[in-house]
């Protein structure tokens, strides 16, 4: 490399420095709320009234697309609107909340269909019952923790994923980590004992079999019924059995920091710093927002995927309370901002749509979700933006 070539590229470093440094020190988290309180307020306008919830806005339009109950998202909007709620401490947002919460109450009172009654009931009735303290609202948590845990295999040690697929097996997903706090919180708020057990369980499974030396993570596990023996690691919604899909390996870092949380077993957290550092260690884009699979094969054309970063900001934030080290604190403190700055700057849908974020990516190999609006990104980009707001 020549003399001149360093220089250029030293100069663009020192400049691209200088203007994030800028705009994180300019930031606001005050006006990101106002922001997403807006883009709300407008949602609310659109939503049919028949029982359903906005999921995704497609690339290139205006139009959510509403999903019922049933669906894995379901509880995400009412999510949002519970942390709008804290945020403004504005009873419309409670009602709001309220009503869409209570479209999920059947999910608490029916056969088990899949893992995602976590994502749908502790976002939705388990932020209620913690800023309202709403005693029906608990009565569904813990029934839906009971109806969750009929999934579990005591063979295999996790819960079941997906009880009607393609894979055979018992297969478990590394999404699933992110249900098991519906089961501990359950445990410890009058539910069944045995249930913070699943829990552990789980995660322990999980953590022996669900990643590769490098502490990536696998999508997918399938694992014998009778036995409990792993049989294959592959994807679903990554790129290849052996790419790093960036919202499972967010899933596992934002998961385990929440089972150390629970249990405050060190392994745990220990594990979550080996993910986290995998993680942050292959980002090479300036924004830390990443590509939606770290392996895909078109990189730097490849689509991006707000919502990983979204989790993983807000996974670093409480992974941060927990760390000791001061240097690790404060890196995962400074490119957690980084992510939520870039998101806020970057990504933020604006007059585009009345979602809070562009750019995030469901199932790229289905065609499913490329490049769009998706709810879950807006679910944790807020709940990242509280969480730093509580840490100021």
């Amino acid at each position: 490399m020549n003399t001149r070539f360093k220089i250029m590229i030293s100069t663009l470093f020192i400049v691209t420095s200088i203007s994030y440094a800028q705009k994180s020190n300019s930031f606001d988290i005050k006006n990101e709320l106002v922001y997403c309180v807006a883009q709300a307020s407008k949602t609310l306008k659109v939503i049919p009234d028949d029982g359903t919830s906005p999921r995704s806005v497609p690339n290139g339009s205006k139009e959510w697309k509403f999903v019922n109950y049933k669906d894995w998202t379901s509880g995400f909007w009412p999510g949002e609107l519970w942390y709008l709620y804290e945020a403004t401490g504005d009873k419309k947002w409670e009602k709001e909340a309220d009503k869409f919460s209570r479209f999920l109450t059947p999910l608490s009172v029916t056969k088990a269909s899949d893992h995602d009654l976590g994502f749908q009931i502790f976002n939705s009735f388990g932020n209620g019952y913690r800023l309202t303290k709403n005693k029906e609202y608990k009565n569904s948590i813990l029934k839906t923790a009971d109806t969750l845990a009929t999934l579990f295999n005591p063979k295999v040690g996790t819960i079941l994923s997906w009880p009607n697929n393609k894979y055979g097996g018992h297969n478990t997903i590394i999404d699933n980590m992110m249900n098991l706090e519906l089961l501990f919180w359950a445990s410890k708020n009058g539910g069944n004992k045995k249930l913070y057990n699943i829990a552990v369980k789980h995660a322990e499974t999980t953590m022996q079999n669900h990643f590769r030396p490098d502490f990536t993570s696998y999508h997918l596990i399938i694992y014998d019924n009778e036995t409990g023996k792993k049989i294959k690691g592959i994807t679903a919604q990554g790129y290849s059995d052996d790419s790093m899909w960036a919202r499972g390996q967010a899933w596992a870092i934002y998961g385990f920091t929440m089972v150390y949380r629970e249990t405050k077993n060190p392994k745990f957290l220990d594990f979550a710093h080996q993910l986290a550092r995998v993680y942050l260690n292959k980002l090479t884009t300036e924004d830390l927002v990443p590509y939606w699979d770290f392996n895909a094969p078109d990189i730097p054309n490849e689509p991006r995927d707000a919502s990983a970063a979204a989790i993983v900001s807000s996974a670093l934030i409480e992974l941060s309370s927990f760390t000791k080290d001061k240097n690790l604190k404060s890196e995962y403190l400074t490119k957690s901002k980084k992510m939520i700055v870039s998101l806020s700057d970057y990504y933020q849908s604006r007059d585009i749509n009345s979602a809070f974020l562009l750019h995030a990516t469901g199932h790229k190999p289905a065609g499913s979700e490329i490049d769009c609006s998706i709810n879950y990104a807006d679910y944790y980009y807020l709940e990242a933006l509280l969480r730093l707001q509580k840490l100021k």
